[in-house]
């Protein structure tokens, strides 16, 4: 039996890779703007569907429309039993209401609660602070520039759904 022969290049370090940095940087972020929301017992994902669902009560008392389930799982990209799912959890902790259609069964309707749309605001402050804490060592004008480079590689990338976990 022969020896394999060594590569003719070492292979790429780990920590080379931008993909590394992204990640390294994205999960100690996501860490600990979640650990900030642990006080208020939402989770990363609760509070994305929570964000969305805000955003869908300010456009229903301009246009009228309701919400369905089905509306913020396609807008987030998440599958619809793990925004029902989600859902659920947010019923349990009285965040937001959820209207069956007596005319199609299939059809439910959900809104924030007073309670749910009293922490949005909130717990968008949260975030706020979660990313000025974090992203601090940068210049205004760097971090602009970075959120500017993510959205040019999202939109490269076809990359629509959020990132929840």
């Amino acid at each position: 039996m022969s020896k394999p022969k060594p590569p003719q290049e070492p292979p790429s370090s780990l920590k080379s890779h931008a993909g590394f940095w992204l990640r390294f940087v994205s999960n100690h972020a996501s860490h600990a703007f979640a650990e900030k929301l642990r006080a208020s017992g939402v989770t990363p994902a609760e509070w994305v569907v929570l964000r969305e669902m805000f955003d869908a009560e300010l456009r229903e008392i301009f246009d009228g429309a309701t919400t369905a389930p089905s509306e913020i799982a396609q807008i987030i990209g998440m599958t619809r039993g793990a925004v029902s799912r989600l859902i659920d959890r947010l019923l349990r902790k009285k965040l937001v209401t959820r209207k069956v259609s007596s005319e199609d069964h299939r059809y439910q309707e959900i809104r924030l609660t007073p309670a749910g749309l009293q922490l949005v605001p909130t717990l968008a402050s949260v975030a706020d602070e979660s990313d000025r804490e974090f992203f601090s060592c940068l210049s205004e004008r760097e971090r602009k520039k970075l959120v500017e480079m993510f959205k040019r590689l999202a939109q490269a990338n076809n990359l629509s759904k959020f990132p929840i976990e």
